[in-house]
């Protein structure tokens, strides 16, 4: 059996736990806790450490989830987690364009000094001012090569699609290289 590691990134309430929550067959390890600092005026509780989910895909394949925190002051998880993973998702939360700069950071981070795939999950597609995947591409700068799924991380199809999407790039570049 074959263990894919994989690292859920993004800004802090761009639907990280949530989207492990949905997709994971086992309970989810997470480390939230009571947000003390500026996060509380968006949320109640925060991860701190990590979340971890676990998917199996067919009888051979299994992905392990690793949610990494959102705020700054616990970013030096981001490297301890990323240790190892073969693939990256970005969630960004599509109603806030105030985060998009932390997203940017945060993709920045991860792509600076690993040649690790990655897709862009353009979470919070079913609200009504959610930007489009399209006008995400272009406010976050990413390149017409890297995929921008719409996404919503309670909705089991989207999470498993986003996943799907990310695991076809990581198998299409193991059998090139």
């Amino acid at each position: 059996m074959q263990t894919v590691k994989m690292v859920i990134s993004g800004a802090v309430n761009s639907g990280k736990t949530e989207f492990i929550r949905t997709i994971s067959e086992i309970e989810v390890v997470s480390t939230e806790r009571r947000a003390t600092d500026d996060t509380r005026m968006v949320k109640k509780e925060t991860t701190v450490a990590m979340d971890f989910g676990r998917i199996s895909i067919g009888k051979d394949l299994v992905l392990h989830l690793f949610g990494t925190p959102g705020q700054k002051r616990f970013d030096f998880m981001w490297e301890i987690l990323s240790e190892g993973m073969l693939g990256l998702i970005i969630l960004v939360d599509s109603t806030r364009p105030e985060t998009f700069r932390e997203t940017n950071r945060i993709v920045d981070f991860f792509t600076s000094y690993r040649d690790t795939p990655y897709v862009i999950a353009a979470n919070k597609q079913d609200r009504p001012n959610a930007w489009s995947p399209d006008e995400l591409r272009l406010a976050l700068r990413q390149k017409p090569d890297v995929k921008v799924i719409p996404c919503v991380a309670t909705d089991r199809e989207t999470v498993k699609n986003v996943l799907l999407e990310l695991l076809y790039i990581i198998l299409e570049r193991s059998s090139e290289g």
